[in-house]
């Protein structure tokens, strides 16, 4: 089996190409990523046994239909990912992410290879306590630019699906968080992590303290894209995938168990009207998966990376 990853070298993506080959005997990866953070230790110690391709390109910029041609997968990560950051940058969010996506869509289907569709819970800004997949239009009320392009390329998804008969499938995916060659530190638990190891205040916009929003573990990441290509569940649906639902306070607390002087400091962000909801996960629960990692346990070993060591001993 060959797969065709988009964005590699990311944070999902790096962790993507080492485990998911070695789980489902795939033997020929083709790695795609325009390398704008230069994360070049994603490719550095990959396993053996695997037939890897890089390629440095931008994906708007190349012949994706010849390199998707003898392909049996496309996992589509290429994105940029700081949704606060993307009320700055509004138009480039939207001309990457979106017709990134779409070029990639339309080549698969030419090529005739499923694909995989990241898409995220962010999605998610309605007022209902708790939230799912069958939210109308009228619900989801997504509250920046880069949720607002997910769900704009999963609509798109949708009619190509039907016009072409993409075979695809779109996770939903909560905030990631977890240890990989790729990471970075911009989103909410990595980066309070990294505020709290290096003695800076940790940054919660003013709202948010104690609302609840999903988050998803690595692992379980990782494991949700291997248990759809080992059973061949590209059935056009959207499913949500997330470890736990938590509050940022529950997360806070978290890392007072390894960091106990910890300082707070809340700031203003243009995603400030989202309120407190749960997101659920019984549609892809009702495939057959469930989730195992653990939040906590993911806050441990980051703070433990960021350390430097294990057992959380070193003192910075």
């Amino acid at each position: 089996m060959k797969l065709v990853v988009a964005g590699a070298l990311g944070h999902i993506g790096s962790a993507v190409i080492r485990q998911v080959p070695l789980e489902l005997g795939i033997t020929e990866i083709v790695m795609i990523d325009n390398m704008m953070t230069q994360r070049y230790c994603s490719l550095f110690n990959l396993p053996e046994g695997v037939k890897y391709r890089f390629i440095e390109a931008d994906l708007l910029n190349i012949d994706l239909q010849s390199v998707f041609s003898d392909a049996d997968i496309v996992i589509q990560l290429a994105a940029i990912t700081d949704a606060a950051g993307s009320f700055a940058n509004k138009k480039q969010v939207e001309h990457n992410n979106y017709n990134t996506t779409v070029k990639v869509a339309e080549a698969c289907s030419k090529a005739g290879c499923r694909m995989v569709h990241l898409s995220s819970t962010s999605v998610y800004g309605t007022q209902k306590e708790i939230v799912d997949e069958n939210c109308s239009p009228q619900e989801l009320c997504p509250q920046s630019p880069y949720a607002e392009t997910k769900l704009k390329e999963e609509q798109f998804l949708q009619q190509l699906g039907v016009s072409e008969n993409l075979d695809f499938i779109t996770f939903r995916f909560g905030t990631i968080c977890g240890v990989s060659p790729g990471m970075r530190f911009h989103t909410a638990v990595n980066k309070f992590c990294w505020q709290a190891v290096m003695a800076q205040p940790i940054t919660v916009w003013r709202t948010a303290l104690n609302q609840k929003r999903p988050y998803l573990d690595l692992d379980d990441a990782v494991e949700a894209i291997r248990f759809v290509i080992e059973r061949n569940l590209f059935d056009k649906r959207i499913y949500n995938v997330l470890t736990e639902n938590l509050t940022v306070h529950s997360i806070v607390e978290d890392i007072r168990k390894y960091i106990p002087q910890i300082d707070i400091k809340y700031v203003d962000s243009e995603i400030m009207n989202q309120l407190s909801y749960n997101v659920s996960d019984q549609r892809f629960r009702s495939m057959g998966f469930t989730p195992q990692g653990s939040i906590s346990e993911k806050i441990r070993e980051t703070i433990d990376l960021l350390k430097g060591c294990t057992g959380g001993r070193c003192k910075i």
